[in-house]
């Protein structure tokens, strides 16, 4: 059995993972700096990107797409952080609604009806959401189905979903220079990472500056490397405005309500809610703060209202980002302050043309070797979750079986996929729900046994 340990010892034992706990109070400034290593870490600009060029939206409206959507990430953070969940999380576009967008919009007619066709479902989509929050069934259906052992298999299945994008997509695959070039970037800017960490560590209270500002530091050398390779492009910088006006709704887009349309949707939030339940695991885990039903309640209300925001300002459906998780584990800060400044930073950026245009040009190389990490470590926290439960047969398969669905659908052929019927798309566009529900399916229907292998 598990010593029990007060609450001077749990502090203790917190302030050893963690140099800065969730509630305590830093200076503006710091926050500011560190709430911007948080948000040059994310890829918030990629999913308005390619819904406007899969949609082929014109430059105009591509930008005020991605502009929307800054705002919304921004204001979804605050309301997460500091009026719903309260835990340090940021919140961003959701890949999940992807191709769910994109077929309303083409079956709509495409165009501002297409559009407001995808908005109108969302604000739908949304309402129903924060109903789950008030009501509880969402936090009734986790209590249920996730203990530890599939609660930790979710966690550890989202980093490993985002390790082949993080590897295949931002450095192998990246436009921005040669694959060589490439490699070399994410080489530069994972080494500075590590490099800063351990330095962080060995100087231990002192060295607490390296730590928690390795990703940015990582971040900034990885760009300085690109430009002494010639392939930093900044022209994009020079060319946007300062300040540009964000879109109105009903002045520049409205809102329709196409019953099939808000069906697809309603499905569509019901996964994003068992994709983000991982990301909340992770944070949690990672501040060491175990999830309360308050915490879950106001975390699906939270979710809900960031959505409707993100409707209502023109954008797509937003959740949490479990990045920021590994960047909690590697930097030691957990303030909410921190993510109060991201909040801020979004909605600056969103405001800019000329500063969302900067976090662009980031090398899809460079973060892709800080997000490769990343992704390591959030999937170690899954990890660390089951680490007091007793393995055996059935937690083996538990576990194995959600792996190697996340492998197999991150790598299923995209020829294969879009042969399949619309909702199957859908459903297996999603590796991270399709895993959580075999986690859980799983953990329900195979038989218990007397004996297991301990692993402690």
């Amino acid at each position: 059995m598990k010593p029990q340990l007060d609450n001077q010892d749990q502090t203790q034992a917190k302030s050893q993972h963690l140099t800065v706990l969730p509630d305590e109070k830093i200076s503006f400034s710091k926050s500011v700096i560190l709430g911007l290593q948080h948000v040059l870490a994310m890829d918030v600009y990629v999913v308005p990107f390619l819904i406007a060029m899969l949609i082929g939206l014109q430059a105009d409206q591509s930008s005020a797409l991605i502009q929307s959507t800054f705002i919304a990430a921004g204001l979804a953070t605050i309301v997460q952080t500091y009026f719903c969940m309260k835990l340090p999380m940021a919140q961003g576009p959701s890949y999940v609604p992807l191709g769910a967008i994109i077929t309303i919009y083409a079956a709509s007619g495409g165009g501002e009806a297409g559009w407001s066709s995808v908005l109108g479902a969302s604000i739908i989509g949304a309402v129903l959401v924060i109903i789950l929050g008030y009501t509880g069934i969402f936090n009734k259906i986790v209590k249920s189905f996730i203990p530890p052992i599939v609660g930790g298999t979710i966690i550890f299945v989202v980093g490993l979903s985002l390790l082949p994008v993080a590897i295949q997509d931002n450095i192998y695959g990246a436009a921005d220079a040669s694959i060589r070039q490439n490699v070399l970037l994410a080489l530069i800017s994972g080494a500075v990472l590590l490099l800063f960490v351990i330095l962080g560590s060995l100087f231990r209270t002192k060295g607490s500056l390296f730590r928690i500002t390795s990703v940015m530091i990582a971040l900034v050398v990885g760009c300085i490397s690109a430009d002494f390779m010639g392939i930093l492009d900044f022209s994009a910088v020079g060319n946007a405005n300062w300040f540009s006006m964000p879109q109105i709704p009903f002045a520049d887009f409205g809102f329709s309500f196409n019953i099939s349309a808000i069906i697809t949707m309603v499905i569509i939030y019901i996964v994003l809610l068992a994709e983000t339940t991982g990301t909340w695991f992770a944070i949690s885990n990672v501040i060491e703060k175990p999830l309360t039903d308050k915490n879950i309640n106001r975390g699906v209300i939270g979710e809900g209202i960031s959505c409707l925001i993100s409707s209502l300002l023109g954008s797509t459906p937003v959740t949490g980002y479990s990045t920021n998780a590994g960047i909690i584990s590697i930097t030691g800060v957990a303030s909410r302050r921190v993510f109060l400044a991201v909040g801020g930073w979004f909605v600056l950026f969103g405001c800019s043309g000329k500063l969302a245009a900067l976090i662009s040009a980031i090398p899809s190389a460079v973060i892709g070797g800080v997000f490769a990490i990343i992704c390591g470590i959030i999937s170690i926290n899954g990890l660390q979750v089951m680490r007091n439960e007793t393995i055996g047969e059935k937690e083996m398969y538990t576990i194995a079986i959600p792996m190697i669905l996340t492998l197999a659908l991150v790598l299923i052929p995209s020829d294969f996929l879009n042969s399949l019927p619309t909702f199957v798309q859908y459903i297996l566009g999603s590796p991270i729900l399709v895993a959580s529900m075999a986690a859980i399916l799983l953990n329900k229907l195979l038989p218990g046994e007397k004996r297991k292998i301990s692993l402690s």
